[in-house]
């Protein structure tokens, strides 16, 4: 799930993502990939995962998946998402926050979540944190729970934060992305600064599966859906029901759009290419 790229050097990327073990415990790995004119060669799998689990009790303890990372002068930083089911509802979903030590291991800097609830934001789930640096200023995009329909059926939207550090975070509780009618969850922004913000994300329908969605904003506050994109690929058997989870990386010629299909990407990773604006 949630393929997750680092830029390494020229067409070279590194693409981490969670896989389940036996015990549905959801570790991150990671492939070496090269861009080729418009094609994508995996060059490499890790052998061990850069992050495991979290210890018994913590937020993480039952799986952990890659949601961004963050190049900054000095570190790296892995945001990633925290799996614990809970009691009363299917699932608790909270954001952690590891840097790296080496290109195969990353070290949690907190044992508890980057994100807290609140009385604006009660529900525990605040996930998957796409986090921008500008200037001394972090911006995050995340997810964020607004309630259970029932023990099976969250409610989510995208809201946004900032930070001094990229560590502390200030909730300012607006909302980047709502709910549409008859959508009952956003999921997974990724944010890029091409003139204006743009974002993908990931919408749902009560009763349906994940789409691929896109915004634009002038300020990356304020944002502005666009239902007619580019960024819906046409469809084969992985994924005709499915397409979520999508970002998007670059070479010279070519744009690369990464993306989970059916089953919230039981069968691996796909991508979609483009040259100028249609998909191919």
């Amino acid at each position: 799930m949630l393929p997750t790229p680092e830029h390494i050097k020229d067409n070279l990327y590194k693409i981490y993502f969670s896989g389940r073990n036996k015990e549905n415990r959801s570790y991150i790995g990671f492939a070496v990939i090269e861009l080729n004119n418009d094609k994508i060669t995996v060059l490499e799998y890790s052998k061990e995962p850069v992050l495991k689990p979290g210890d018994l009790g913590c937020f993480d303890d039952s799986g952990v998946t890659p949601a961004c990372i963050l190049k900054t002068e000095n570190v790296t930083y892995l945001y990633y998402i925290g799996w614990r089911p809970r009691s009363s509802v299917r699932m608790e979903l909270m954001p952690g926050l590891a840097v790296k030590e080496s290109e195969y291991l990353f070290k949690r800097i907190k044992k508890v979540p980057i994100l807290s609830r609140n009385d604006n934001e009660p529900i525990s789930i605040l996930t998957a944190p796409f986090v921008m640096k500008e200037g001394e200023q972090f911006r995050m995009w995340y997810v964020s729970g607004i309630r259970w329909i029932n023990p099976d059926l969250p409610q989510y939207d995208i809201k946004y934060a900032e930070s001094k550090d990229g560590v502390n975070w200030f909730q300012t509780g607006k909302v980047a992305i709502p709910l549409e009618k008859d959508e009952n969850a956003l999921a997974r922004p990724f944010v890029w600064k091409d003139g204006k913000y743009k974002m993908l994300f990931s919408y749902k329908k009560t009763g349906e599966n994940y789409q691929i969605g896109y915004a634009e904003s002038d300020d990356g506050v304020r944002w502005k859906r666009i239902n007619n994109h580019h960024y819906s690929p046409p469809r084969s058997n992985w994924d005709a029901e499915m397409q979520a989870y999508s970002v998007i990386i670059k070479n010279k010629y070519f744009e690369f759009m990464l993306y989970n299909g059916n089953s919230y990407g039981k069968e691996g990773i796909g991508y979609a290419v483009r040259e100028r604006k249609e998909y191919t």
